[in-house]
C-alpha cells in the first residue's frame, strides 16, 4: 500500500494559489486514473484508485500548517510505513518549473512538511518539491504573502505536471 499527499490549503479561495500546487498535481495525476471513491475521513479527502498497488491519494483539509495531523490519522489506521509515504508540495527555493525529488530531508522551512516530520516523528519519506519562484526580489512580498498568492496562467503552464506524475508512480 502507497499513500500520496498532495500539501494545500482547502477551500475556493485557495484553489489557484502557489501554496496549493500539491493539491494541483494530485488532481493532474488523478484525472487519467479509475477513481474508485473519494470519502472525507481523519481530516482529509482520500480518493482510492483501481491499481494493483492500493495507493491512496490524500489532500488533507487541516490547512498547511496542521497536514501533519491527518497524515499521522491515515498512517496509523492503514498501518503504512514511512517509506510508503510520499508528500507532493510547493518548494518556495526552487525555481518555477523546477521539481526535486528527496528521501528523508528536513522541512527547509515548509511549514506543512514540518507538521508531517512532527507527527510522524520521522523525515524518513519521499518528498516531490515543485518549484514557485518566480519574484525578481525574493523579499517582495514578503514569502507568507507570496505562497497565498494565485498562480497566473503562464506560471501554472510552467509546472511539469507530466514529470510529477511520473516520480510519484
Amino acid at each position: 500500500m502507497k499513500i500520496i499527499v498532495g500539501l494545500g490549503n482547502p477551500g475556493e479561495k485557495y484553489l489557484k494559489t502557489r501554496h496549493n500546487a500539491g493539491f494541483m498535481a494530485l488532481d493532474y495525476i488523478l484525472k487519467d486514473k479509475h477513481v474508485i471513491s473519494c470519502s472525507s475521513k481523519f481530516d482529509a479527502k482520500i480518493c482510492e484508485v483501481h491499481d494493483p498497488d492500493k495507493t491512496f491519494y490524500v489532500y488533507p483539509q487541516t490547512y498547511m500548517n496542521d497536514s501533519g495531523k491527518a497524515v499521522k490519522q491515515i498512517m496509523d489506521f492503514y498501518k503504512v510505513l514511512p517509506e510508503d509515504l510520499i508528500i507532493i508540495h510547493d518548494d518556495v527555493d526552487l525555481p518555477i518549473g523546477t521539481v526535486r525529488v528527496t528521501d528523508s530531508s528536513s522541512d527547509a522551512g515548509h511549514n506543512g512538511v514540518k507538521s508531517i516530520i512532527e507527527s510522524l516523528g520521522t523525515q524518513d519519506f519521499k518528498r516531490i518539491r515543485i518549484g514557485i519562484e518566480d519574484r525578481a526580489d525574493k523579499k517582495i512580498p514578503p514569502t507568507d504573502a507570496f505562497v497565498l498568492m494565485e498562480f497566473t496562467d503562464d506560471e501554472l503552464h510552467k509546472i511539469p505536471f507530466e514529470e510529477i506524475k511520473q516520480q510519484a508512480a
